[in-house]
C-alpha cells in the first residue's frame, strides 16, 4: 500500500470517528433534557443504573443507527478539503485515475462495513434488549394492555396442528382449545378442551372438560374427563408475535425462530424479515454512500465544502426517507420483504454508478 493510500484512509476513518463522536453527544444531550424529570421521579434509580443500563445501551443503539449518515458526511467534509487544498489535482496530475483513487476509500468502508455487520448481527440486539427493559421499568407509566389472543392457529409439526379461540397473556389461560394429528390428510388424534391454562411453576397445561379422540383403522377411541394436566411443544410465549421483538434477538435466534415459526404455519413473518434483512443490508451501504460522496465532493466547487455538504445531506435525506417506506412496505403481509428492504441500495446503487462513470470523464 502506497504512501498516498494510508494517508486517505486515515483521514477517512479519522473523520468517520471524530463526526460519530460529535454526533452521540448530541444525541444524548437531547435524550437527557426530555427524560431528566422521570429519571428524578424513581427515587430508587441510581446514577449507576442510568449510565451503565440506559444510556451505554443508547449510545450503542444510536451509534449504530447513526453509522450511514457520519460516513456519508464524513467522506463529504475531507474530500472536500482534498479538494479545496488542490491535493486532488495533484493525485490527477501523477497520471492516478479515479478508479485507484477510490481504492483507500473502499478499503476505509470494508472496515466500517465489517465492524458494522458484528454490531447489527450480535451487540445491538442485546443492547436493545437491556435498554427496552429499562425503559419499561422507568419510563412507560402503567395502562392497560389488551394482551388477549383471538383465534390463533399454530403447526407444530409436519402432522400436528393447535387451535385457541382466545388466550390471555396475562392470566395464561385459554378457552376453546383443540390439537389435532395427521397421517397425510387422514385425521389420527384430536384433544379438545374449553379451558385450557399454563402452569409455569410445572411447565405444563391444564386442561378443563376434555375429550380425546383416537382414530384406528376400524374403531375410535374417545375419552373425557374434567380435569387433566399434560405437557405440548409449545408454550404462550409462542403466542406473542410482536415486531419489536425481533429487535431483541441476536441474528441466530431470529433465523432459527423464523425457520420455526413458518414450519408452524404463522402467516405473516415480514416485520422479522425485515429486521433480518435490514441488519445487512445497511452495513454493505458503506459502500454506495462512500462512492457517492466521493463523486460529489472531488472537484473544487464555487462555494466550497458548504455546497457539497448541501448536496450530500439532501442525498441522505432522501435514502432515509427511502429506507423507511421501504421498511413499512416490507412488512406488510404477502410482500417481498427481501427485495423491499434492499431496494433504497439498489435505486441508490444505479446513482451512486451514475456518479462513478460521470466523474472518471
Amino acid at each position: 500500500m502506497k504512501i498516498l493510500d494510508w494517508y486517505i484512509l486515515k483521514r477517512y476513518l479519522t473523520t468517520f470517528f471524530f463526526t460519530l463522536l460529535i454526533l452521540i453527544p448530541i444525541a444524548v444531550a437531547i435524550d437527557i433534557s426530555e427524560k431528566i424529570d422521570k429519571f428524578l421521579r424513581n427515587d430508587d434509580l441510581t446514577l449507576f443504573e442510568i449510565a451503565n443500563d440506559y444510556y451505554k445501551n443508547f449510545i450503542i443503539y444510536y451509534a449504530n443507527t447513526f453509522l450511514p449518515l457520519a460516513l456519508f458526511i464524513a467522506v463529504i467534509i475531507f474530500t472536500s478539503r482534498l479538494a479545496n487544498n488542490s491535493e486532488i489535482v495533484a493525485i490527477n496530475s501523477s497520471q492516478i485515475s479515479f478508479t485507484r483513487f477510490l481504492y483507500p476509500y473502499f478499503l476505509g468502508a470494508t472496515l466500517v462495513t465489517i465492524f458494522a455487520l458484528f454490531m447489527n448481527h450480535f451487540i445491538v440486539p442485546n443492547s436493545s434488549k437491556t435498554r427496552k427493559e429499562f425503559e419499561n421499568n422507568y419510563f412507560k407509566k402503567q395502562k392497560y394492555e389488551d394482551r388477549t389472543v383471538r383465534n390463533f392457529s399454530l403447526q407444530l409439526n409436519d402432522s400436528t396442528y393447535i387451535f385457541i379461540q382466545n388466550f390471555d397473556l396475562k392470566r395464561n389461560q385459554g378457552y376453546n382449545f383443540s390439537t389435532e394429528t395427521y397421517s397425510g390428510l387422514k385425521l389420527k388424534y384430536k384433544l379438545e378442551a374449553d379451558n385450557i391454562t399454563w402452569r409455569e411453576q410445572d411447565t405444563a397445561f391444564r386442561l378443563l372438560n376434555w375429550k380425546e379422540r383416537r382414530i384406528f383403522n376400524n374403531i375410535d377411541s374417545i375419552s373425557t374427563g374434567n380435569s387433566k394436566d399434560t405437557t405440548f411443544a409449545f408454550t404462550p410465549k409462542d403466542f406473542n408475535y410482536k415486531s419489536t421483538y425481533a429487535q431483541e434477538m441476536p441474528s441466530g435466534e431470529l433465523s432459527e425462530f423464523i425457520k420455526i415459526s413458518k414450519k408452524r404455519g404463522v402467516k405473516n413473518l415480514n416485520a422479522y424479515l425485515v429486521e433480518f434483512y435490514k441488519r445487512t443490508s445497511l452495513p454493505v451501504a458503506s459502500y454506495i454512500l462512500t462512492l457517492i460522496a466521493v463523486a460529489l465532493a472531488h472537484k473544487k466547487r464555487r462555494g466550497g465544502m458548504g455546497v457539497n455538504l448541501a448536496f450530500g445531506i439532501s442525498i441522505m435525506f432522501i435514502y432515509v426517507f427511502f429506507l423507511k417506506v421501504a421498511e413499512v412496505l416490507g412488512a406488510v403481509a404477502g410482500a417481498n420483504a427481501l427485495l423491499n428492504v434492499w431496494m433504497p441500495n439498489i435505486v441508490f446503487g444505479c446513482l451512486a454508478i451514475y456518479l462513478y462513470f460521470n466523474a472518471r470523464k
